[in-house]
């Protein structure tokens, strides 16, 4: 039984070395469930409710994927928890974001391979999974397929940017990138690939081709989830 379930939403009701903070320090932040690294986040509870049980309620709520509360804008989170406040909540969200960028900064790091449609997915995604228009952007990489940098290449409203293929083609011989990869997301959520988005992917795979660059995949963001046009065979 884990620590969040012995003990009522009190901190004060948890032993010592078993509350968030302490069992942080001794065992490491790995240690630690979601419930306690929130309850960490937030500090304090809100009026009637102790920290430990806010944060446990507030999980359930999500049925405990984290993903889901990370592509909510801070104005719905606030509204849909009566007591949390902009202090709070933004410090929850400017978490959630830090551990993404760490997560795609661990690969810039480690020069680890864009090998996967869900590799490349973990490395982009802190650009796009919480806007409200859309984006497109380019992930440029060597020939072993580490990345060289990303860039955005377009953005627009709710259902369309305008993309650019001739500034992508120079970007990618500037950089003397052997290969790409496309990104955008829909703000809806949707993750069916439109009309436009194969028509736009097929002209920018025919210039890359010119180049001798190849195009991998073109992956669409939704809310926490992708759609990879490599791995349903569109590329």
């Amino acid at each position: 039984m884990s620590t969040e379930a012995k003990y009522k939403g009190l901190m004060a009701d948890i032993p010592e070395d078993a509350r968030p903070r302490e069992k942080a320090l001794a065992l490491g932040m790995g240690a630690l469930s979601d419930v306690e690294l929130m309850a960490i986040v937030f500090s304090t509870g809100i009026k009637g409710k102790g920290v430990m049980d806010l944060c446990r309620d507030i999980l359930g709520e999500y049925g405990y994927h984290l993903s889901k509360i990370s592509s909510m804008p801070a104005r719905d989170f606030i509204r849909n928890h009566k007591g949390i406040g902009p202090a709070k909540a933004l410090t929850l969200l400017a978490g959630i974001e830090l551990g993404l960028r760490a997560a795609a900064d661990a690969v810039k790091v480690e020069e680890k391979k864009i090998t996967s449609s869900q590799t490349a997915f973990d490395y982009m995604q802190h650009h796009l999974y919480n806007l409200d228009h859309e984006e497109f952007w380019v992930l440029l990489l060597r020939n072993n397929l580490t990345p060289m940098r990303e860039f955005r290449v377009g953005q627009g409203g709710i259902a369309a940017t305008f993309v650019d293929v001739k500034l992508i083609m120079k970007e990618a011989l500037l950089s003397n990138a052997t290969s790409m990869m496309l990104f955008h997301n829909h703000p809806s959520g949707a993750l069916e690939a439109s009309a436009q988005d194969r028509a736009l992917t097929k002209k920018i795979v025919d210039a890359a081709r010119y180049f001798d660059i190849r195009v991998l995949d073109h992956i669409i963001v939704g809310k926490s989830k992708y759609f990879s046009f490599h791995d349903e065979g569109l590329m």
